[in-house]
Formats: C-alpha cells, sequence, structure tokens
C-alpha cells in the first residue's frame, strides 16, 4: 500500500513539472512544437501497450518532416523532460526516507543505524565497532572522465530547480504559497529551456578543474560533517556508552581525491604546469571555505571573559598569537579584547587570508584582482609568510585548542556544533582538500630511465627483468646527481622529469598530504614500479638519509585487461620480495595500493570474465601483502555504468570477496555520477551513508573469525566466466565485421563530437580496433544505441552452457543467488542493463550498417543472447519479470521508457542525415545541433552515459 501511494504522489509531481514544461513550450516556441512533442510522446506510450504498424508510420512521417529548428525543439523538450523526472524521483526519495525517518527512524537498509543494529545482534561489541571505526578510510577519487554530458551551467540550472521543486509541500503550504512556488519553477524552467545544453567548446582541462571543486562548494563541505553527525549520533543510539568504558567515537575517516589535473595517460593537455594550477584551485577552494566558516565562528562564539573561563592553554595560544594582532585589527586593536575566542579567531582569519593572497599571486589568473574579500592584489607583501599559516596542522590547532577551552567551562553542546564541523572539515583536507593522484603509462617511464641511463652507457632496453631490477635498485640507493644538459633529453622524458619535480615543490608548497597516489597504468613487470621510484628519486623524494631509507610517494600498479589481472600474483610477488622497493615501502607506511581497472577488462573479455577476473585478483593481492604483514588497500577503477564496474556502492562495496576490504575502500568517482551523487547535501549525505555503512560491514573481518568461502561457488563461477569470456570474445574478436558494426549502429563516432571532456575517446587516431577505443565511448556508443551489452553479453551463454537443463544446477545457482553476496549483485546489475536494453530500437540502428547481411547476422547473435540472458537470470531469480526485486528502479525505467523511444528514433533519422553520402556538406550539419542534442537527451533519459 505505502509503494503505491508513494509511487501516486510522485506520479503527480511528474505531470506537474512535464505540465509546466509545456507550458514554456507554447509560451516560447507556440503551438506547433508543443502538439508535435505531445503527439509523439503518447503516440510512443500507446506503443509500448500494444504495437500498431500503421500508427508507427505515422509517427515516423512525422519525425521525417520536422525541420532542423523544429527537431532542436522536440529533442530539447524530451531531454529537459527527463532531467525534471530525475529531479522528482531524488526528491521523492528523499522525503520518503525523511518520512520514514520521522516514525520508525533512519530504518532503512544501509543506514547507519540498521547496520550498527545489525552488526550488534551478530555479536560485534563496542569496542571492536571501535576497532573497525579507528581503520576506516573511505576515499571517493572524483575523475575527469568525459562521461558527464551536461555542461556545468545546466547542471546549476537543474540545481535550483531542484531546491524550488523540494519547497513544494501542498500540506504544508498555503495556497497562495504553493502558487509562488510554481511560478518560481515555471520560471527556473523558462531559463533551462533558454540555455544551451550542447558545449559549443571542448572544456580544457581547467575547465573540468573548476566543474569537480564545484561540488565542494555546493553540497559537499556541508554534507561531510553531516555525515560524520549522522554515524556519531547512531552509534550513540545503538552502542550508549557504558559506566565502565569511554563512549565510540567516530574519527574523521572521508579522504577525498581527484585525477583532474593529475591524470595524463592518454591526455596530452595535462602538462605539469596543469598539476601545479590544479593543486592551487584546489587549495583556493579550500582555504576560502575555511574563511567563510572562521566568520561564521566569530558571529557564533561571542562569549565575554567575564562569563567564561578560557582554559590556559588557550590563554597561552592568545598570548602567543600577539605578533599577529597588528595585522589582524589594523586601526581597530582593542576589537574583541573582552572576547577572547572572537578575537583569536579574527586573528586566524587575518593568518588564512594570508594564505589566500599567496595562492592568488601563485595562481596569477586575470579574474584574480580582488581577493574572495575584495581586497585588491597587488605584488606579493613580502609579509605574508611571516602571518600566514605554515601547515593545516598549525590551523587545526588552533581549532582545538578553541574546542577544549569551550568543553572545559561547560560548553561543551556549543563546541560539537559548528566548530566540530569546521575541525572535521580540516582533518578530512587539510590545505589541499583533494589528494591529488598523478597517472601515467608505464612505457614513458622506461623510456625516460633508458634515456638517462645511456648517458652512462648503460642500454636499459635489451636488460632482462632481473638486470632492470638490480640497476633500478643500485640508483635509487645512491645520492641523486643533478641532470647535466637536460636540453638535449627528448621532450617526454623532460616532460616525464618535471611531473616529479612538481610533486616534490608542491608537497613542500601546499602540504606533504597533497598527493594521494602515482598510478602506473599499464603495469606489466615489477621493474615498472622501480622505475618511478628511480625517478622519484632524481627529483628528491626517494633515496637514504643518514644511512635510513625515506620514500614520500605511494605507487600504485594498475592491472586493467584481463592479461594483466591474471599476471598479478608472478608481478606483485617480485615486487615485494624485491628487497629496495620491501625498504621503501616500509618507510612510506608499510602500505601497498593496488588499482584494478573494471573498464578496459570488461571490454577486454566481457563482463564475467571481468568481474570474475577482479574477484579472484583482490584475493591474490591481499594474500601477498597479508603474507608479508604489508597493509593492502585496493583501488576500484571503476565507471558509472554496470559495464565499467558501476553500481548501487553499498551493493559493490558488499560484494567485495571476504577479507579483502580492511576498512578501507578507494574508488573513481567518474562522469555523471558525481552529479548524480552530489548536486545537493540530501542526497549526497545519504550516498556517502550507504557507503560508509557498507565498508563498515565489509570490514567486520577485523574483528570477527571471516566467513569460508564456498569452494564450490568458487569453482562454478571458474566455469561461468570461461564460458562467458569465450562467448564475449566469440562475438567481439572473432565474428567478421563486428568492429564495423559497432561504428555504423552506434553514434560512437558523433559522441566524439560532444565536447565533453579534455581527452581523446580514442588512445590512438585513425584506430578503430577494439584495443584502441576508450572504455567510456565503447558503453557510451552501445547504450545510445540501446544495445547495453557490454553489461551482460556472455552471461546468458554461460548460465545455460553451466546448468545444462539440469534442476539440481538451477537449484545451486538459485542458492548462490540468494546466499553470496557477489552473485546476487552480480545478476541485479545485470538485471538493470537487460531492462534499459530495447532489441527492437537496437535492430534499428543495426540498419544504419553499410553491409546488411553482415549487420543481421552480428543483430541476431546480439538478440539470441539478450533473450538467453533474460532467461536464465529469472530461472535463477524467481522473478516473472527483470527488476521484480526492485520495485522503485523497476517503476522509474518503466515511467521513461516510451520518452525514450521518440528519442531514438529521432537519433536514428538524424544520423542516416548527417552520414549520408548524398546531401551536401551544408545540409548535413544542420542536422549535427539536433543529433548531438538527442545524445544529451538519450543520456539523461537512461541515467548514464560512459
Amino acid at each position: 500500500m505505502t509503494n503505491k501511494v508513494s509511487d501516486k504522489t510522485l506520479r503527480s509531481r511528474v505531470k506537474l513539472l512535464g505540465t509546466l514544461l509545456g507550458d514554456v513550450l507554447r509560451h516560447q516556441e507556440g503551438e506547433d512544437v508543443l502538439n508535435t512533442v505531445e503527439t509523439l510522446r503518447q503516440g510512443y506510450v500507446n506503443l509500448r501497450k500494444e504495437d500498431n504498424p500503421q500508427e508507427r508510420e505515422h509517427l515516423a512521417k512525422i519525425i521525417n518532416a520536422l525541420s532542423p529548428e523544429q527537431t532542436t525543439h522536440v529533442v530539447r523538450a524530451f531531454s529537459i523532460y527527463f532531467s525534471l523526472i530525475n529531479i522528482a524521483e531524488e526528491t521523492h526519495q528523499q522525503n520518503m526516507r525523511y518520512a520514514e525517518s520521522r516514525v520508525n527512524g533512519p530504518n532503512w537498509i544501509g543506514s547507519f543505524d540498521v547496520t550498527l543494529q545489525d552488526l550488534k545482534q551478530q555479536g560485534v561489541t563496542a569496542k571492536q565497532i571501535q576497532v573497525i571505526l579507528d581503520r576506516l578510510a573511505y576515499i571517493p577519487v572524483m575523475t575527469a572522465h568525459p562521461t558527464e554530458s551536461k555542461r556545468r551551467t545546466i547542471l546549476d540550472a537543474l540545481v535550483s530547480i531542484t531546491k524550488t521543486n523540494k519547497q513544494l509541500d501542498p500540506e504544508n503550504q498555503t495556497e497562495f504559497e504553493q502558487h509562488a512556488l510554481i511560478q518560481q519553477l515555471t520560471t527556473q524552467i523558462q531559463t533551462l529551456w533558454k540555455t544551451n545544453e550542447v558545449r559549443a567548446h571542448k572544456p580544457r582541462v581547467k575547465d573540468e578543474i573548476v566543474y569537480g571543486l564545484a561540488y565542494f562548494n555546493e553540497c559537499l563541505f556541508d554534507a561531510v560533517p553531516k555525515a560524520y553527525r549522522n554515524l556519531e549520533q547512531a552509534v550513540a543510539r545503538t552502542y550508549p556508552a557504558e559506566d565502565d568504558q569511554a563512549p565510540i567515537s567516530v574519527p574523521s575517516f572521508f579522504r577525498f581525491g581527484s585525477w583532474i589535473g593529475g591524470d595524463r595517460d592518454g591526455n596530452p593537455n595535462v602538462k605539469p604546469e596543469t598539476t601545479v594550477m590544479a593543486l592551487r584551485l584546489q587549495s583556493r577552494a579550500i582555504l576560502s571555505a575555511y574563511i567563510e566558516h572562521v566568520q561564521g565562528l566569530i558571529e557564533t562564539l561571542t562569549h565575554s571573559i567575564h562569563f567564561c573561563n578560557p582554559s590556559a592553554e588557550f590563554l597561552d595560544s592568545l598570548e602567543q598569537d600577539m605578533k599577529y594582532c597588528q595585522r589582524s585589527f589594523t586601526d581597530r586593536a582593542e576589537l574583541f579584547i573582552n572576547e577572547p575566542y572572537r578575537r583569536k579567531l579574527s586573528i586566524m582569519r587575518c593568518r588564512l587570508r594570508h594564505n589566500l593572497l599567496e595562492l592568488n599571486h601563485l595562481l596569477d589568473f586575470e579574474d584574480l584582482d580582488h581577493d574572495t574579500h575584495g581586497n585588491e592584489v597587488t605584488e606579493k607583501n613580502p609579509d605574508i609568510d611571516k602571518y600566514k599559516y605554515a601547515s593545516e596542522t598549525e590551523f587545526l590547532r588552533d581549532l582545538v585548542v578553541i574546542r577544549e577551552s569551550l568543553i572545559g567551562h561547560g560548553d561543551e553542546a556549543i563546541a560539537n556544533t559548528k566548530l566540530k564541523d569546521l575541525i572535521r572539515l580540516v582533518e578530512t583536507f587539510g590545505f589541499y582538500l583533494l589528494h591529488l593522484d598523478v597517472r601515467q603509462e608505464s612505457s614513458r617511464h622506461s623510456d625516460a630511465v633508458a634515456e638517462l641511463l645511456q648517458r652512462h652507457g648503460i642500454d636499459y632496453h635489451t636488460m632482462d627483468e632481473n638486470q632492470r631490477l638490480e640497476i633500478l635498485s643500485q640508483v635509487v640507493a645512491e645520492p641523486a646527481s643533478p641532470i647535466q644538459n637536460t636540453a638535449s633529453l627528448s621532450e617526454e622524458t623532460r616532460e616525464t622529469l618535471a611531473v616529479f619535480e612538481v610533486m616534490a615543490n608542491m608537497r613542500k608548497e601546499i602540504s606533504p598530504e597533497a598527493f594521494g597516489s602515482y598510478v602506473i597504468s599499464m603495469t606489466h613487470a615489477a621493474s615498472h614500479v622501480l622505475e618511478v621510484m628511480v625517478l622519484a628519486h632524481q627529483a628528491g623524494m626517494v633515496g637514504k638519509r643518514d644511512g635510513e631509507w625515506f620514500c614520500d610517494i605511494h605507487v600504485a600498479p594498475l592491472f586493467e585487461t584481463i592479461e594483466d589481472l591474471e599476471c598479478i600474483e608472478p608481478v606483485m610477488t617480485t615486487l615485494l620480495d624485491n628487497p629496495t622497493y620491501a625498504a621503501l615501502l616500509k618507510a612510506s607506511g608499510n602500505e601497498q595500493e593496488v588499482m584494478l581497472g573494471y573498464s578496459d577488462s570488461c571490454k577486454d573479455g566481457g563482463i564475467l570474465a571481468s568481474a570474475w577476473n577482479l574477484y579472484e585478483a583482490q584475493k591474490t593481492v591481499t594474500r601477498l601483502t597479508n603474507n608479508r604483514g604489508i597493509e593492502c588497500r585496493l583501488f576500484h577503477g571503476r565507471g558509472g555504468t554496470i559495464g565499467r564496474g558501476g553500481g548501487p556502492t553499498h551493493e559493490s562495496i558488499l560484494s567485495q570477496p571476504e577479507g579483502t576490504v580492511h576498512g578501507q575502500i578507494k574508488f573513481t568517482e567518474q562522469g555523471e555520477v558525481l552529479s548524480f551523487k552530489y548536486s545537493n547535501v540530501d542526497t549526497a549525505v545519504y550516498e556517502l551513508g550507504m557507503g560508509v555503512s557498507g565498508l563498515i560491514k565489509a570490514s567486520c573481518n577485523l574483528v570477527q573469525e571471516e566467513t569460508k568461502e564456498r569452494k564450490d561457488f568458487l569453482a562454478i563461477m571458474d566455469e561461468l566466466a570461461e564460458h562467458g569470456e569465450t562467448a564475449y570474445r566469440e562475438l567481439t574478436d572473432n565474428t567478421a565485421g563486428f568492429l564495423d558494426y559497432f561504428y555504423e549502429a552506434t553514434p560512437v563516432n558523433e559522441i566524439a563530437l560532444l565536447n565533453i571532456g579534455s581527452r581523446p575517446s580514442h588512445r590512438r587516431k585513425q584506430d578503430r580496433s577494439k584495443s584502441s577505443v576508450r572504455a567510456i565511448a565503447w558503453v557510451f556508443g552501445w547504450a545510445q544505441s540501446r544495445h547495453t551489452l557490454p553489461a551482460w553479453f556472455g552471461i546468458g551463454t554461460a548460465l545455460e552452457h553451466w546448468r545444462q537443463q539440469d534442476s539440481l544446477r538451477i537449484t545451486t545457482l538459485q542458492k548462490m543467488y540468494h546466499e553470496w553476496p557477489f552473485f546476487r549483485a552480480m545478476l541485479s546489475n545485470t538485471q538493470m542493463a537487460l531492462f534499459k536494453a530495447e532489441l527492437d530500437i537496437a535492430h534499428e540502428y543495426s540498419k544504419l550498417c553499410a553491409d546488411k547481411e553482415m549487420a543481421d547476422q552480428i543483430y541476431n547473435m546480439i538478440n539470441e543472447e539478450y533473450e538467453r540472458t533474460i532467461t536464465q537470470v529469472l530461472n535463477i531469480t524467481g522473478g516473472q519479470r527483470l527488476l521484480e526485486e526492485n520495485q522503485t528502479l523497476y517503476l522509474s525505467l518503466k515511467r521513461r521508457n516510451p520518452y525514450l523511444d521518440p528519442l531514438n528514433y529521432i537519433q536514428l533519422t538524424l544520423l542516416k542525415r548527417f552520414r549520408s553520402e548524398i546531401l551536401p556538406e551544408s545540409e548535413k550539419d544542420a542536422w549535427l545541433n539536433p543529433l548531438l542534442r538527442s545524445i544529451n537527451g538519450i543520456a539523461a533519459g537512461m541515467r548514464n552515459t560512459g
């Protein structure tokens, strides 16, 4: 009953937003455009209910008769409609959680309360919970992969609509208030209609950095402290402090990372100076936020010295700050003289402003004529270094002194509000905001090292692996000497060396914590890691001081393809057993991070082989590090879609192999995932909470004996993965014309024209091989044409082949589904991908291929596997239809499909015209604009790109 009522409420809001959009269409573009949109909308809704060839032909004629301008209006109408649906659903889900919380508390699966209650029932004690919390590190890493098709301007407009939509509550508002809000919504939708959603130019890396930082100002600076507070409150409710023990404390465990400005693999636009700019922009963003928060505390902590007794430590700290008073108070030396906390905070604000002033000078942007408080920026004041904070540690120390002083005179409640929130922010973000990862492909390091060694008469390229490890170890153990005549080095080597110099310099300028990991893509040998150590040694970050090893860089080898994943054991065994590397690892904290690539392994060998090889790889890495007493952190290179390792974060974490999650999880947040998760505070708090609760559950192996894996389940998955990979490779590698089908039956080439990322869509220009096309473009293209095959192809064949119509075997698979989180998550994600596919529409895309016979053959192979996969999955889950166990997702996708149909058919028409060899270029160009908009619209409707 609740689901019916809740869906009725949602449908009502969707209808309202759709009506407002219709009103805007009517007033801005006229009745003809609105009537066309309504005819197409209703026509395809009816066709979903009952196919009618005459009606289908009629709708096709309407589409064919549209001019480029009319087509643009129609496509934009459907695209904006999907954006409004997304807003309605997101707000509705928040409201349902609020309503549930008011009645029963936050008791949805994955909430902190439910998670902790479950653990308590399983016998996890308060002391054990503390052990888990003390080991937590939840590390989302923002990346600039080109999968966010919306412009930043559009995202901002949607945020405004979301805020107004949330305020609209018929039960708590007068008719006048409702009318005013509806008018405001109409205005905002009209503004959205007038805003161009297609980028005129390809974004620069600087633009991508700014886009990523916007999520913090808009949302995360508020969401992160709220998430901490929610966990604290849930812990206190579930594990109240006993008389004989201290209450459980929640440490600051969120750590955010970024690749934006650090990922240079395949992106020629990321230079050493780009990395410098990224770090300074990050630092500027967090310093500005701290100044704002300190200002808020100045207005809040108005305690008079006559009514409180600050601690001796605080008073001593204030006394030490006397040297900053003249600069802090200028002509008002006695300001806040009787309000000690306001006086201290004013000095802190002044010092932060000096940190910010220095950054503004270093950035030297034209738009930085004034700092964030309107002060004119001139030449750098030589006194800046004297007044600024030397580090985040010094700033944090001042905040902690204030908090402890407040608690000391009975103001703990005040200390634990805004002040504690700021402390949480500083503990989480420091002066760097994001730990910037640097990524580069292994051959760049090999070539640079070879060129440097060549100067000493050493031919590195001809050496075998053992010889390479020996010479690299020798170099790292010796003092680094300056490189002479760097101008004679190749441009690539000079740039590679410059990156390490930047890392060394920025650790001093911004923070020792400014960088996360140095990620080596295409890691095929242990020497690839030691080569990075040699280059870091040259920059002074690695080596020996007074006979003791030091290491100021964390290196993460990245294993991406199926072959790479299978080679993890020999590569990591050789690396971890190398005495020099073992010494360096110990010097840097004895923690090894290993990155696993979901996207390329899936594109390479299919979803089953990818998922299973990744599962086995995690176990292998964990076993190798555990056996050597090394801490291990797995870095999951996930995308937004199922074909790139996506899916709900909570379930994804729980589906990791037992015993491989030791309190830490690091994963990429790519493209459109960022806007889905972090565009508003409520959603961000929910998403962060769901992720952390999954991490807490998955980390119970730290305090309890881990559940033994079922060997029979593992053996079955071995066979399924083998059959799945064979089926996938038979299609993608061994079927003649398959890549021609991909390029012709999907809009992958047109996607490259969208200007949605700074990085090329192919690793090598003019190379149309499967290995060259990036996984993002691979998944994006298949999704647009409604195949979605990277997320499911091969699963049906594998399941059918293994079960062999044996009733006992189907019972075993059903047992795996109900008892094994990995298998359940995989089939749940498969159902979502199958539901998003539409093979009748995919068939229409196949007709775009020049070779009709080839296209029919390949389409039939895809369609047969699609039907086979649905049958096999439903046999295992016991459902009558896909997503039967996830009613919310089912209704959401079902609601969208009839509205996606017209966009797909419009896109098909536009692709034919744009690719036509008959039409003149000028006429083809006229159809490009609506074509690009159709890509945006379908992405919005399916809620994913790549």
